[in-house]
Parts: structure tokens; C-alpha cells; sequence
């Protein structure tokens, strides 16, 4: 496929920066990223795949190149997922069940959301380290009850403020590792044992695009009498992914139910049953103080949750593949692309077929 390039688009929502490649008449990919990265991150996966594929990766509010609107949490996270949709209806994709669909972390929470309210466009759905149905941080168990009732230990409050803060500087340095993008990055978006073949610096500059504040990232903050000591705000992304606000459990109950491939890390950092961004975990290791400990407030099985969610979706006559790929992180897009895409081109392939 040739490489992609970035076009934008005027919808009835946003301007949006979108990454595309292919014929206009391919058959029809969209990739939805995740939380501080852009559509740009999946580049090296649009790269092999077949030459009749078109690929569209869109920036989401907030992030890459598109329109930096706020963020309100409240809405969950649908005021991404409407601004996708509103993005395939001016391609004119929408209605006919011939999306294909790919999410990373936050963006597999934002293809679930967009799935509920618009299954109608969806030919397949694809979930890489999907953010988990009952949000991100202070929930317990697979059905996601929340450790406590103001949801402390989630949202906005989470972020190392240095670390948006030079963020919003466009730090490229190294210095102080807890809080350098570009050491975060390396640290949570890709295992070290797989370099990326994408340019360090391409990806960087990705990342030093995300808009930081009150409403986008990371969002405001509320005090709590909780450990750990706060609890999230109504506005911006990291708020809109708290379990307060997100919600994507309906999806089991989506009909038509298109196929699903879910695709995670056995070594990712950042979804996982024992994530080291979880509060429960930065506790017990003593990175954070005052853990009440497991009975009170636990790891959040994220990956658990998820696999609960699409165990539901197969029993009310859905189907999915789970495909752990191990040794990889958090960004398998960039860790593994020759994988990704393959997985990605058997699922088209077995949609045209009817298999």
C-alpha cells in the first residue's frame, strides 16, 4: 500500500486529520488510536497491507492534527465516537455494514461506544488492548463494581502533572525519566525488546501533539477522602475514560453482531489484570502510600473484564477471536505490524468469504 498521507475533513462536527492510503473504492478500514498518540501510529500496519484495502485513520479530537475541541466527560466516551461517525458519514461509508473497524486502547472503548449506537455501518470489529468496558482505574472484579462510590483512584488525578506539562512544552529531552514524553513513551507505548521500525522522533512528534488542559488531557480533578486521594472531574479525556462516566458493557447486546478479533500483549504495561499505571499497583509496591490494601482497593482486571464482555457477546450469538501476542506491549501497531496486519487481512478475507 503506499504510504499514508494526511487529508482533512470538514464533518458537521470537526475538523478532522485523517491518514489515508489505498483506492477510494478498496475495501473500507478505519483505525481509531488511543490516548496521546494519532491515526500516524498505524502506518507501519496500513503498510502491509494489500493494495485494495482503503485505510482511513483519523486524529481524535484532541489529538494530532485535528480540531483541539473540548472534551466532555460526562458523555463518556461518545463525543469521540460521534465525531467518528460523523467523519463516515461524510465519506459516505455509513449504513451498509461494510466498515471494518480497528480501535487501540482508548480507541477500542470509543469502536465498542460506536458499535452500540451505529452496529448498522460495521462489517467486523477489531480490538488491540482495548481500554476495559467499565473504564480505566478503580473498579474491581468482571463486572467492574466500583471500588468506591465517587470512583476515587480514576480519572484526571491520575496524570503526573510534570508529565502533561511538558507535554504542552514540547519536551523532547530525556531528562527526568518519570516524566519525559519521550521516555513514557518508550516505557508504556512498546516493549523495549521490540523497537519500533517507525522513526523514534516521527512518533514522538505524534505524541507532543496531544492538547493538555482542563478539557482534554487530563482533565479536571476532584479531591476525595478516598485513597488515593482523588476522584474525577466532568471534563476532559482521561475523566472520560473514569468509570464514572465510561461504559461500554452494552456492546454484548449489539445486533447484527459483526465478528470480533480482540489482539492484546502478554507484556503490556498498561492494560492488563496488574497494570503498573493502576493505582492497586503503584500501592503495593510503595510508589503511592497509604494503600489500604487488596480487600479494599484492588488491581482492576482490565483484561479479565474485557474477555467477560466478549464472553457475553458470544452467548447472546455473537463470535470473537482472542489472540494474545507474546512478548509484546502495549503497542503491538508498532511492535508487531507484520502481525497485526496479517490478523487484520484474515478477518477481511473471511468477511468477503462468508467463513
Amino acid at each position: 500500500m503506499p504510504e499514508l498521507h494526511p487529508v482533512s475533513v470538514d464533518t458537521d462536527r470537526i475538523r478532522t486529520n485523517c491518514w489515508v492510503g489505498g483506492p477510494e473504492d478498496g475495501t473500507r478500514l478505519l483505525f481509531v488510536h488511543g490516548n496521546l498518540v494519532s491515526g500516524r501510529w498505524f502506518a507501519d500496519v496500513a503498510a502491509r497491507l494489500s493494495d485494495d484495502v482503503r485505510v482511513v485513520a483519523p486524529d481524535l479530537r484532541g489529538f494530532g492534527g485535528t480540531d483541539p475541541r473540548p472534551v466532555d466527560a460526562t458523555r463518556g466516551l461518545r463525543d469521540w465516537s460521534d465525531d467518528v461517525a460523523a467523519l463516515v458519514r461524510t465519506l459516505g461509508w455509513g449504513g451498509d455494514g461494510s466498515v471494518h473497524i480497528v480501535g487501540w486502547s482508548l480507541g477500542g472503548g470509543i469502536v465498542e461506544q460506536y458499535a452500540i449506537d451505529h452496529v448498522d455501518d460495521l462489517a467486523s470489529v477489531t480490538l488491540l488492548a482495548p481500554v476495559a468496558p467499565h473504564g480505566y482505574g478503580g473498579t474491581r472484579g468482571d463486572d467492574g463494581r466500583p471500588v468506591h462510590d465517587d470512583f476515587a483512584g480514576s480519572g484526571g488525578g491520575a496524570v503526573n502533572p510534570d508529565f502533561s506539562r511538558r507535554i504542552a512544552a514540547r519536551d523532547t529531552s530525556e531528562e527526568e525519566p518519570a516524566s519525559s514524553p519521550r521516555v513514557v513513551m518508550r516505557t508504556f507505548f512498546y516493549d523495549a525488546a521490540n523497537a519500533p521500525d517507525a522513526d523514534e522522533d516521527v512518533l514522538l512528534e505524534e505524541f507532543l501533539k496531544t492538547v493538555c488542559g482542563d478539557d482534554n488531557y487530563p482533565g479536571t480533578v476532584v479531591p476525595s477522602d478516598n485513597w488515593p486521594g482523588m476522584a474525577p472531574g466532568d471534563r476532559g479525556g482521561q475523566n472520560a475514560m473514569s468509570p464514572r462516566y465510561c461504559d461500554t458493557s452494552a456492546f454484548a447486546d449489539i445486533d447484527p453482531k459483526p465478528p470480533v478479533l480482540w489482539v492484546w500483549g502478554s507484556k503490556d504495561p498498561v492494560v492488563s489484570d496488574a497494570s503498573a499505571l493502576d493505582f492497586a499497583v503503584l500501592g503495593q509496591a510503595g510508589v503511592v502510600p497509604g494503600w489500604p490494601g487488596d480487600e479494599v482497593f484492588p488491581a482492576q482486571p482490565q483484561v479479565s473484564q474485557t474477555r467477560a464482555l466478549l464472553e457475553r457477546y458470544a452467548a447472546r450469538g455473537g463470535s470473537y477471536r482472542e489472540v494474545c501476542l507474546e512478548g509484546v506491549g502495549h503497542g503491538a501497531v508498532v511492535e508487531r505490524p507484520d502481525e497485526v496486519a496479517r490478523l487484520l487481512t484474515e478477518l477481511l478475507a473471511a468477511r468477503e468469504t462468508g467463513a
